[in-house]
């Protein structure tokens, strides 16, 4: 069966639409043992660290194969040592996906939960760090795809330097689509991956390191195939060599995607770019009736819940199903307090491209 070229536009957190240059790129072979293909790593992981912070000698870059969580997995079974212990601020399902990591590695966790529609704050990690002063690691979310909500990230940080812990980001759906200076922040370990902000295909994450602090690592892991510390030394001593086969072609189009985002002007361009999307979407949206889940003040502009219609005709499988023949691929909800959808404004996404999906919302109002 021949599929047509772009049947829909994936107006999701990632995966998501990208451009038919970084398609492009995946028409080559590449051999893991080939000095150019290990050159493009080495751009990679080095443009990686460019675009994370101005102290480019203090930072290192790890590619993993798999998804985010498999990246998320391999920070927190390979930093935290058995004697470590981790404060987790959850705000959603994938803060408390890391909680579970952590339990099922058998590591000592605390949860600071907020609730699905309120921020992680500061001011509880404070009250938490001051009672628990055993605490040695600190992870949250920056960006809580299960609402679309923005956690803040600066005061985090601050709180977290100033009890002199580790800090761990998951940074997967906003790195690259929100600016931000790592060292400056103070982040030991930012994780993130190829097929978000940054436009590039499903296929690896990667994950942003201080290098002192990663070095120190040594032997804590709790896997061989999430290994970061060997992942990184091995990247290091082999010129770009992952440590088993790595996944070339989707390498090829995540460079392609880095020259792209070069192109556009780079992350602040880009923000500039996913905010006005955001903007625009949750303006045509109200102007149809439809209420956001969070204020206008906590969201990200990386994708954004609504609520259901106050409508009994209103089935989302039966929307998502329209939309879907209209040219849109929009996302369910993940909270469990109400009944929300998402849609994701990230990816090779335009105005013309929102503006599309009102109108083709509008045309297929059936609840009414």
């Amino acid at each position: 069966m021949t599929l047509p070229q772009n049947p829909y536009l994936l107006l999701t957190p990632g995966p998501l639409s990208t451009s038919k240059r970084v398609k492009a790129a995946m028409q080559q072979d590449w051999c893991t043992w080939d000095k150019e293909y290990n050159d493009f790593v080495q751009e990679i992981r080095a443009r990686l660290v460019r675009l994370a912070t101005a102290h480019h000698e203090a930072y290192t870059s790890v590619l993993l194969q798999g998804s985010g969580t498999y990246c998320v997995e391999a920070v927190i079974g390979s930093v935290i040592p058995k004697t470590g212990k981790l404060a987790v601020l959850a705000n959603g399902a994938y803060g408390q996906r890391i909680a579970q990591i952590a339990r099922i590695l058998a590591i000592e966790v605390i949860v600071l939960d907020a609730g699905e529609t309120e921020p992680v704050r500061a001011e509880q990690l404070e009250a938490l760090l001051a009672e628990e002063p055993s605490i040695t690691h600190v992870a949250f979310v920056h960006g809580e795809t299960t609402t679309g909500m923005l956690n803040p990230i600066a005061d985090i940080a601050k709180t977290v330097n100033k009890h002199g812990k580790v800090l761990i980001v998951d940074a997967m759906s906003t790195f690259g689509g929100i600016e931000m200076d790592i060292h400056e922040l103070g982040i030991d370990f930012l994780i993130s991956s190829c097929n978000k902000c940054l436009q590039g295909v499903p296929g690896f994450g990667f994950i942003l390191a201080r290098t002192e602090q990663l070095e120190i690592c040594k032997g804590y892991a709790r896997s061989l195939s999430l290994d970061l510390v060997d992942q990184w030394e091995t990247m290091e001593k082999s010129n770009g060599k992952w440590r088993f086969t790595s996944p070339t072609h989707v390498v090829h189009a995540f460079y392609e995607a880095l020259l792209e985002l070069e192109e556009e002007g780079g992350i602040k361009q880009r923000q500039l770019r996913y905010e006005e999307n955001q903007r625009v979407l949750v303006e045509g949206m109200k102007r149809l009736g439809f209420q956001t889940l969070l204020p206008t003040a906590l969201h990200s502009p990386i994708i954004t819940s609504f609520y259901y219609p106050d409508s009994l005709q209103f089935s989302f499988e039966q929307f998502y199903d329209r939309m879907k023949q209209q040219g849109f691929v929009l996302y369910p909800g993940k909270i469990t307090a109400a009944s929300t959808f998402r849609i994701g404004n990230i990816g090779d996404v335009h105005l013309a491209d929102i503006h599309r999906l009102i109108k083709a919302i509008e045309s297929e109002r059936f609840w009414l």
